[in-house]
């Protein structure tokens, strides 16, 4: 598994970086236009799932893929990459410098391996989880391949937690954290990871929001909570994801989450 592992590393971080170099151009000059569910789009979001998806072809022949903005059912193959062409997309458009390109790659439904780069400020996570796999490789959590991991350190004013637009609600006086909302939900989590952030929240996030993150915020030490009773992988063969979204909150250890999960846990009832 070793050379196979290596040639993942190395396909993601070259796929992630040649697509990166073009969005800093196309950032703050591109009009955006809205999707069925709201969101924003844009030619740059369809030309880097485009260009990804061509790699993992050329790269990975046998692998599956779902994607934001083509493919959105899971098709059951053993590899399955999930692509974020753009994380931050309304950031994107209005020229903020912080959104992303993730990338995970699961393994019977569920992911081992994530890739998420931030070109704006030249950031690159990326991690090895393989939980209940029989899969056997590298492992941690890396920032610009430095170990990372999530913080031991105890809520206070300051420390942060991470928002998103859609739950705001959560704000209450008495929250143990300054509250941050970055606009980009991939960082919102993995700031859990890198021990920026002691938690944070998302209301609607994607499948290609969540599996990108999922392995490097596991083998950081992070915690990853489902705000609804299902799991969330392993995906579902034949299951369309376009529409469906996994309220989530990620904290930094597991004596956190009773402290947090009670303030966040209304987001999932909306």
């Amino acid at each position: 598994m070793k050379d196979f592992w290596t040639t993942v590393l190395d396909f993601a971080q070259t796929t992630t970086a040649k697509v990166g170099t073009q969005l800093l151009k196309d950032s703050g000059q591109v009009q955006a236009s809205k999707k069925a569910d709201g969101t924003l789009v844009t030619q740059s979001d369809n030309w880097a799932d485009q260009v990804i998806r061509d790699a993992i072809a050329s790269t990975f022949p046998d692998h599956g893929v779902l994607s934001e903005e083509a493919e959105h059912v899971f098709p059951g193959a053993e590899w399955c990459w999930v692509i974020d062409p753009l994380d931050g997309t309304t950031n994107f458009t209005r020229g903020v410098p912080l959104w992303g390109v993730s990338l995970g790659l699961l393994y019977q439904g569920t992911p081992v391996f994530g890739y998420v780069h931030f070109p704006p400020v030249d950031q690159s996570f990326h991690g090895f989880w393989y939980g209940s796999s029989p899969l056997t490789g590298p492992t941690g959590a890396f920032l610009n391949n430095r170990p990372i991991e999530s913080s031991a350190e105890n809520p206070s004013n300051n420390h942060f937690f991470s928002l998103c637009a859609r739950s705001t609600s959560v704000m209450q006086p008495g929250f143990p954290c300054k509250i941050r909302m970055l606009g980009v939900a991939s960082y919102n989590f993995l700031a859990v990871g890198s021990g920026t952030a002691l938690g944070g929240v998302e209301a609607t996030p994607k499948i290609w929001d969540i599996a990108g993150a999922w392995a490097i915020i596991q083998a950081a030490g992070a915690v990853w909570v489902p705000l609804e009773s299902k799991p969330i992988f392993p995906l579902e063969v034949g299951q369309d994801y376009g529409k469906r979204s996994f309220p989530t909150l990620v904290v930094s250890r597991p004596e956190l989450v009773p402290v947090f999960e009670p303030l966040v846990q209304s987001i999932s009832h909306k």
